[in-house]
């Protein structure tokens, strides 16, 4: 199973796709996807899909794994975090690929055995979960995370 995982954002939206066979994981690839701040909001929610469409015509994952939504203190950060998901979504829905969802602390959790684990901490497991990957920044970084998180989370489905 080819698992893809997203972390969304509209600044940087995180992206990792990693194979699964039974226990064993292996890195197939990560990127980052940026939009620029002054570009108007629909274009970079365009950009954001359209990228994240490519990547699934790339790497032809078999379902895809994003964090639940969560709220953040400032309420317009939450809204643009909204709308960037909505963008991921879309992409996925347009490649009518099956879309899981999986809180932060669950996510976590899987990867390093405790929900309150730090970002350095997650990225120290990735290095020994996927030795081998070169990862693009600490927004791929957490969408490998979510990746493994699903596979460990539904080993035997989609």
């Amino acid at each position: 199973m080819i698992v893809l995982g997203l972390d969304p954002s509209l600044t940087c939206t995180g992206w990792g796709v990693i194979r699964v066979d039974g226990p064993r994981l292996s890195h197939v690839a990560n990127g980052q996807i940026q939009t620029h701040a002054k570009a108007p909001l629909a274009d970079r929610l365009h950009h954001l899909h359209d990228a994240v469409f490519a990547v699934l015509g790339a790497y032809a994952p078999d379902v895809a794994a994003v964090e639940e939504i969560f709220v953040n203190k400032n309420p317009q950060s939450t809204l643009k975090l909204a709308q960037a998901r909505g963008a991921v979504l879309a992409a996925c829905g347009r490649a009518s690929l099956p879309v899981h969802e999986h809180a932060a602390r669950l996510v976590k959790k899987s990867v390093v055995g405790t929900g309150a684990a730090e970002k350095s901490q997650v990225q120290a497991m990735l290095k020994i979960l996927l030795p081998l990957a070169k990862v693009e920044g600490a927004d791929a970084a957490d969408a490998l995370a979510v990746a493994i998180a699903h596979a460990h989370l539904a080993p035997h489905g989609r």
